[in-house]
């Protein structure tokens, strides 16, 4: 029997506009990108072919907006699977030279509410969590938020978007923001993974891989000050390797390395206004894990799977002691074409393998 990947490979996308199934657009597809991130946002580019019959003439086909038009939803499924809902925002004709005429259409996620809604507000004695969910009930989708993490006194919003305002929440608390569909995702990097490590492999369904260890933005600790107005006293918490958990596997960490080969290396932010103990760990916490996670880097080529998505687990073989291991999928980029399905792939992970 195959495997899911030469499914994939053997298959068209099935593209959906407005709730219909559209063969003739998967017909059409010249070539289709998804892009997706860590930071949330999703898009997807699709190029149709143009020209053709249309009624008793021959004409453009796509330009009457009958089927594609603004605001409509449009959803990439591969193998009975949603690699991408969101909505046409932007239509692109092309006319090359001694090509028939094209029309690209541009898509994005649910975020996209967000991105374009800029206010000024505040909170009071609300949670990260808290406000994650009223920016979700604010653009009418459904919160799923899982992150613990102190009250605070006040937030304020201050002339940003609301997707500004909520990754800058979510990256206090630690926390990636994505959506599916309606849904509104808020986890812990360690939450979002879903189900077991796909294997990657140099020669069989990863054709190139290029990974990087770099101490030059490690740290080894991060401490976060502030003042507690209630107990009238400094506050000052830390985070360091010990932070990582389970994170760490069985290599070393950057922040190790760093200390043993070129020194102790502290980072002290005192901009972020913490005003208890609570909100500076969960903040020094939030810093130190973002900062350790990119300690080694890889980007590299995969054979196309629909299953290759951001937070979701790869575990990289065949690259040697130091590099082969379990990363985490941080950008993700789906490109059908002439050439096939490929999955371009950003991944990170905290430590190095033992040599």
């Amino acid at each position: 029997m195959p495997d899911d990947t030469d499914i994939l490979r053997a298959a068209r996308p099935v593209l959906e506009v407005g709730g219909a199934e559209r063969t003739e657009l998967a017909l059409g597809l010249l070539a289709m990108t998804v892009y997706e991130d860590s930071e949330g946002l999703s898009r997807c580019e699709a190029t149709f072919g143009n020209w053709g019959a249309s009624g008793d003439s021959t004409s453009f086909l796509y330009f009457d907006r009958k089927v594609l038009e603004f605001g409509k939803d449009f959803v990439v499924k591969f193998a009975n699977t949603t690699l991408f809902e969101g909505r046409i925002t932007g239509l692109e004709g092309e006319f090359p030279e001694g090509a028939p005429p094209r029309i690209t259409v541009l898509c994005d996620d649910r975020l996209q509410d967000l991105r374009m809604t800029r206010r000024t507000r505040s909170f009071e004695n609300k949670s990260d969590a808290d406000v994650l969910r009223t920016i979700a009930d604010d653009h009418g989708l459904t919160a799923q938020i899982d992150l613990s993490g102190p009250t605070h006194p006040v937030l304020a919003q201050l002339n940003q978007s609301d997707l500004a305002f909520a990754r800058e929440r979510a990256l206090a608390a630690g926390a990636e923001l994505w959506v599916e569909g309606r849904t509104f995702y808020a986890k812990a990097r360690p939450s979002r993974a879903n189900g077991s490590a796909r294997e990657l492999s140099p020669g069989k369904n990863l054709r190139s891989f290029t990974v990087t260890a770099d101490l030059a933005h490690q740290r080894s600790q991060v401490v976060v000050s502030g003042w507690d107005v209630s107990a009238k006293q400094r506050v000052k918490e830390d985070a360091s390797d010990s932070d990582l958990g389970s994170e760490l596997g069985n290599g070393d960490s950057g922040p190790s390395i760093l200390d043993t080969a070129l020194g102790t290396r502290v980072d002290s932010i005192v901009h972020t206004g913490a005003r208890n103990s609570s909100a500076a760990e969960a903040i020094a916490q939030a810093y130190f894990r973002g900062i350790a996670r990119k300690f080694v880097v890889g980007r590299g080529t995969a054979e196309g799977n629909v299953n290759l998505r951001v937070g979701r687990e790869v575990d990289v073989t065949g690259v040697g002691a130091l590099f082969s291991g379990k990363y985490v999928i941080v950008q993700a980029h789906h490109t059908f074409s002439a050439a096939g399905y490929r999955t371009d792939l950003a991944v990170e992970r905290p430590a190095l393998g033992k040599p």
